[in-house]
């Protein structure tokens, strides 16, 4: 069993950067202390891995043919690639590192499925910008009920508190379901563990990343692009859950960064563009960029070296 440490590996490295996506608002606005939401976002990212991720998990396994060794090069690959970025505090997409690896080992074995890229790609494009529309949209109509309640400041801030535990935790069920895949999908395609198998080390390991090391990226993503009030905050986490828990059904890993940035920027859309701190955006949708490109170099290289051979003499 070996061969899932890479595979656990980038389980820990996506709990790690994507814990932030769930509850880095509500963190960031203190208005949850982080351990809290640490324990809340692990319980539901494996309840969610567990019931809703065999569809991600079916359309990854299906992007090539790859034997053990590459499935675990792609692993190691795409986890050194969100664990870079989760040092340099930028959240990046591990679906896109993933995907990255499997396509620069497709490229060596000269082995795709052009139909289910596709398919894949489509969806990121429409990720960020679900995640804006659902922002808008909620601001409007949940803003509109909020105004309507008579509730004082006390009343106000418990309800909004137990609102952002709601939205985080259906926020960390839809991680678990949509980017569980993202984990453990290769090991499938392998044929040496079944989707059950592959849904619970997966949610395992994404809840270890998240225990041990979420905290960094979940105070970049709540305070360094845009200031959030509670009321934004539970906007944004609540139209990301929405947006990826969407992509989950439909079967296709997507970045939940992007649903999250997508769902800020809304937020800053209605509260003025002025809010959105453009420089931060700027270095995230660099990361973005970057991470499928290095995620592929890094496979083929990883794989280059692994059968590098010493010949006496030379």
């Amino acid at each position: 069993m070996l061969f899932l440490l890479g595979g656990i590996f980038l389980g820990w490295s996506l709990g790690a950067n994507d814990a932030a996506n769930v509850f880095g608002p509500a963190v960031a606005s203190r208005m949850l202390r982080f351990w809290t939401a640490a324990i809340l976002a692990s319980l539901f990212v494996l309840l969610g891995a567990l019931m809703g991720g065999t569809p991600g998990i079916e359309t990854l396994k299906g992007l090539t043919q790859l034997n053990i060794e590459q499935a675990v090069v792609c692993s190691i690959a795409a986890a050194v690639t969100v664990t870079i970025m989760t040092i340099l505090r930028l959240p990046v997409s591990t679906s896109q590192a993933v995907i990255g690896a499997i396509l620069g080992m497709g490229f060596l074995n000269r082995q795709f499925n052009f139909a289910g890229l596709e398919k894949v790609l489509a969806c990121w494009l429409g990720t960020p910008v679900g995640g804006m529309v659902a922002a808008v949209i909620l601001y409007r109509v949940l803003g509109s009920f909020y105004n309507t309640l008579n509730v004082n400041l006390f009343e106000s801030d418990r309800l909004i508190r137990l609102s952002l535990i709601a939205a985080g935790s259906y926020g960390a069920y839809a991680l678990g379901a949509n980017n569980v895949a993202n984990v453990t999908a290769v090991f499938v395609g392998a044929g040496r563990i079944s989707v059950f198998s592959a849904a619970l080390i997966g949610g395992l390991s994404i809840a270890l990343g998240i225990l041990t090391f979420s905290k960094p990226v979940m105070k970049t993503v709540g305070r360094r692009l845009v200031r959030l009030d509670a009321f934004s905050a539970l906007i944004v986490v609540f139209a990301e859950a929405i947006t990826v828990h969407i992509y989950a059904l439909i079967g296709v890993p997507v970045s939940t960064s992007q649903a999250l940035v997508g769902a800020i920027l809304g937020v800053g859309i209605i509260k003025g563009i002025k809010t959105v701190r453009r420089r931060t955006l700027a270095n995230i949708f660099i990361g973005w960029s970057l991470t499928p490109v290095v995620a592929g170099f890094l496979s083929i290289v990883i794989d280059f070296v692994i059968h590098l051979r010493y010949v006496p003499g030379m």
